[in-house]
Order: structure tokens, then sequence, then C-alpha cells
């Protein structure tokens, strides 16, 4: 196996990385330390334990605090989202102990706790572990939980996938007795040289970067499969599943400032049996440990050795690693990102119920007592829980006679049933942001809610109120929420002010493009507004509003529009004309 040369220039966090004798370093002495937080390594490290140490931002700024006021971020693993009812009570009851009262869905089909304070952490994380549930490498350089198409739908195929998935998670979960010492056992940690443990995948140093997997049902792009580092596409006919299209150098993450940082879609590597697909991914994942880029955390993700190398130089080396040869990939259906929303059959004579949770975020709020409800019909109907990685909740495995009931407890909590909410509302995304994301350089979490109340009107005004069209918001350009291949995107740019893209695909297929720059919050939808009418006026039968500004050109349709301030029959001539010369 070749391997890449260490380079001259890695130090950091791989410096510390090696030397943390497998994850341990100096946290058992910090979290025993008379303190509120860990040092900077140990802020580090605590990742790759499911941990992020964050202060509220909010709070130093209203109270003009010159001291940060720390608190803990825990994100849990649940390989493909499913859960069994006591696993949610389990997370509902630790949100309500040690954490901010909330639980918040990402879209790697996981839980977040955020307000943990750090006396709580080890009771925190070992509750969750008596519920068989593990934080370990649900962040930090390794591969983090592991998606899939999370619809219960009754058929070989999605069982097979779903076992397929926690085949992968379990594969590629970290060795290291460290977590287990530290947060579970209560033990001293272990000090003895790091040569008596090994981690046979990673190694001392573990990935360049976080690493990410998802599986798609075959026409399904519920997970966005182009947007992982490996993405799986099933390929069935009939009943059988046949193998998998594996997708290699998906990412979404890139910086403002930073020309060579980008997001990129995934390349078609070649087709998979179902039993090849666990090795195929430890090789394609140690191509990336040994090869991805450790000098620069910015370059650090596998699209870009994707970029650097070409899939063909990939392929050569994944397949050398293998030691045989992928087949081409197969062909497959078209995809679609489909919610699973509603009351859906599940083909065994039982049902589920897809609920559409704005934002992630499960919580009490005014009339709408969401977290109180699906904890009443968790406890009453003991229904399966799939999270999905549209931020959405299904409830399974329910007997037809506890539909009617349900209905009841949700409308006695104030909980809607999807068809009642706008499709823009429920094809929308947003990341966590402020308060409490260090990263972030806007809202997200709490600003995209009103933005979509305004497009709703817009929309409604327009008799666009049934397109489905994804909207996607993120408080910074490292696109936690997947907003590169939405059909319209904000991303934060500075302080209460982003940039939005247009033209990606709604099935996930194709990246959209920067539309306008530095956009305060209070003009989003103003701005947006022009781009609407003309879709409404001059759209192609069944045609969507990303695929609209792709054909038309978005570079044209910003100059029609900047240079324009006259009527919108004036706007609409000129666009003939441009339609005219494009053809």
């Amino acid at each position: 196996m070749s391997t890449r040369p260490k380079s001259s220039a890695s130090g950091g966090v791989e410096a510390l990385k090696e030397a943390s004798n497998y994850l341990r370093g100096a946290l058992s002495e910090q979290l025993q330390a008379d303190s509120d937080h860990f040092d900077e390594e140990g802020k580090q490290l605590l990742k790759f334990h499911g941990l992020y140490q964050q202060n509220d931002r909010d709070q130093r700024k209203t109270e003009r605090r010159a001291a940060k006021s720390y608190s803990f971020m825990l994100r849990t693993r649940v390989p493909g989202g499913v859960l069994t009812p006591e696993q949610y009570l389990a997370h509902d009851d630790l949100a309500q102990r040690y954490a901010n009262g909330t639980l918040r869905i990402t879209t790697r089909q996981c839980f977040q706790f955020h307000g943990i304070i750090k006396g709580d952490l080890q009771a925190t994380i070992r509750a969750l572990n008596e519920a068989l549930i593990t934080s370990l490498g649900a962040c930090g350089d390794v591969v983090r939980n592991v998606a899939c198409c999370p619809a219960p739908f009754q058929d070989p195929i999605r069982e097979q996938i779903q076992a397929i998935t926690r085949q992968i998670s379990d594969h590629l979960l970290p060795r290291t007795r460290a977590y287990h010492e530290l947060w579970i056992d209560n033990e001293k940690i272990d000090l003895t040289p790091p040569e008596t443990e090994v981690e046979p995948i990673y190694g001392k140093t573990y990935l360049p970067r976080k690493f990410k997997i998802a599986v798609a049902y075959p026409g399904d792009n519920c997970v966005d499969v182009y947007t992982q580092d490996i993405g799986l596409i099933a390929v069935a006919y009939q009943t059988q599943l046949l193998g998998f299209n594996v997708v290699v150098g998906g990412g979404m993450g890139m910086n403002h400032t930073k020309a060579d940082t980008f997001p990129r879609l995934g390349d078609l590597l070649g087709f998979v049996a179902p039993e090849q697909v666990v090795q195929v991914v430890e090789a394609i994942v140690t191509v990336q440990r040994d090869y991805g880029n450790r000098s620069d955390r910015k370059h650090a993700r596998m699209k870009y050795l994707l970029h650097e190398w070409g899939v063909d130089r990939f392929r050569a080396e994944v397949e050398g690693r293998l030691g045989w040869s992928l087949q081409s990939p197969a062909p497959m259906p078209p995809l679609e990102n489909e919610l699973h929303h509603g009351w859906n059959a599940q083909g065994d004579g039982r049902w589920f119920l897809g609920l559409s949770i704005e934002n992630g975020r499960i919580k009490d709020e005014g009339e709408m007592r969401l977290r109180s409800g699906l904890r009443a019909v968790i406890e009453t109907f003991r229904p399966g829980v799939r999270l999905t990685p549209n931020q959405d909740i299904l409830l399974t495995d329910i007997a037809p006679h506890d539909i009617e009931p349900i209905n009841q407890v949700l409308h006695q909590f104030g909980i809607p049933l999807p068809l009642s909410l706008s499709l823009v509302q429920r094809n929308s995304l947003a990341c966590v942001a402020l308060p409490t994301c260090g990263l972030a350089l806007a809202e997200a979490e709490r600003a995209l809610p009103e933005v979509i109340d305004a497009l709703e009107v817009e929309l409604a005004q327009l008799g666009l109120a049934d397109e489905p069209f994804t909207v996607r918001m993120t408080g910074c350009p490292n696109g936690c929420a997947r907003p590169y291949v939405a059909d319209l995107a904000f991303v934060g740019r500075s302080a209460d002010a982003y940039m939005i893209f247009v033209g990606g695909a709604s099935n996930g297929t194709r990246l959209n493009r920067p539309y306008k720059d530095l956009v305060k919050r209070a003009q989003l939808v103003d701005e947006v507004r022009p781009l609407l009418h003309l879709f409404q006026k001059r759209r192609q039968p069944g045609e969507r509003f990303g695929d609209f500004c792709y054909r038309l050109g978005i570079d044209a349709l910003q100059q029609i529009l900047d240079n324009h301030d006259s009527t919108e029959e004036t706007i609409h001539d000129d666009l003939d004309a441009l339609v005219a010369v494009k053809r």
C-alpha cells in the first residue's frame, strides 16, 4: 500500500491527534479539574467523543461579559436514523435533565443536545450508553453517522440497505478504549504506551478531516447522496438488490474569502455487489487517510483529493488496494428528494407518519407543544422512531386503529400534520448557527421561519403555493444544511448579511450558483421576488424554479434584473430577447 509522506507543514490538530494516545490526551485530568471548560487541545479531542465546547454569544453580548459562559453540544450516533421508542424517550429525558429542554434533529439523522454543562457530561453520556446509544465518532476526523433512507416501507431491498448501513457504521467506528474509560467506566485513563492499542483503519492520526457516507434507495435521494464523501446508490431489479453505484468526492463546505475552496458533487466511481460494499468503503476511506491533505485543513476533505487527482487515478488507487476492478456504473432511475411526510401504509398492515419538524428543533413553544406531544404519542402508542436527513421524524409500525387516536393527541398539543403546512416550509432546512455555533457569521435556524413566512405570501400571490422547491439557510459557508444543492439558498456572509444562491436541483444532482452578495436579512425576499415573477411568467411546463434559473443562465438573469427599474412588462420583453439569443 502506498502512503502519503507526512508533510513538514503538518502540525496543530494533526500533531495533537498523534500525541493523544488514541484520543485520550489530558481529557481525564481536565474533566476532573475545577473549571467549566477544557483547554484548546481538549476542545479538539472532545469532538471525536461527540462533543463541541460552545459559549452563548447572545449572553456575552446582552450581559456585556468579558468571560465566556461555556456549555457543550453533544451529538449522538444513530445509523440510518433508527431508534426504538425507549431510545427516543431516553433522549427526551436527558434533554430535560441535563440540556436546554430541546432536541435537535441533524441533517445526518441523529440528535444534538445543547446547553449541557461540564459537570453533567459523564452522567449524560453514561445514560445514553445504557440506552444503547453512543456519541463516539459523531464528530471529529472520522466517519460520521452513516445516513440512509429511513422510510420503513416493507420490502427486502430497504431491509438490506438498513443492514448494510449498520455494517458500515460498526466497521468504521473508532476502536479506541478511551471513550468507555472516560465517560462510561469512570476508571483512570490507561496511560500505557499507545503501541498496546491499535486503530486498524484510522491509525494514530485518524482521518485528515470529517468523512460522510450515505446510502440512497433506488430513485430516492432524501440523503443528498452526491454531497457525501461516499454515496451509495442502490440498484435493484424488482425485489432483488443488485448492488450499489458508488459516488465519491462530494462535500459542501467552502470559505467566502478563499476561491480555492468550493462545494463539489461526487463522481461515479463504479458498481459493487452488496457483499463487496464494506470492503470497498474501507478501501476508499484508507485512500483518503493516506493521501488526504494533512497540512491544510481547509483542503483536507476528500473532495479536494478527487479534484486534484481526477476520478480515474482515484479509482486506480482504490482498485489497487482491493486487488480487483470495480464494475462500470449500472443504469438507475431518476432521483427525487422524497420527504416521506404524512400517513403512509408500510405494506405490512401497519402505517407510519412522517411529521415536518421546522429546522429539526423539537421544543414546546406557545400553543405548539411539539416535544410534549411527541412524548405523549411515543409513551402511549410505542411506535418506532426514525430521523430523516431533512430534519424530520417518522413514527413507524403503527396499527390502523391507532391512526385516529394519534391524530387527536397531535391536535391536542397543537402539532400540525404536514399537509396543513406550506410546501416551501416543508422543503426548508437550516443549520443551528447563532447563538452557540462558533463559526456562525449570521443567523439561520432563528431567522429562516420569518423568511419562509414572507416567501409563503409571495408564492401564494403568484399562484405558486403548490410549487415544490428547496430553500436552505446556513449561518456560514460550511454548508451544514447542504445549501449548495438547493433551488434557493441563503448563506451567512457577515453579521445579518447573506449570499443568495439559486439554480440548484431540488433532487440534489446539481450545484447552485451565487446570485446576490451581502444582502441584509430584511431584503432577502425582496431580492428573490423578481426571479419568482419571471419564473411564474416564463417557466416551461413542469419546470422547477432551480431548473428555470439554470436554463436561462444566472449571470444573464442578474444583468437583466439589475439594469431595469422599469415595469415588469419591460423586463419580460428583455427576457424574451435573451431567450431568443440563447436559442
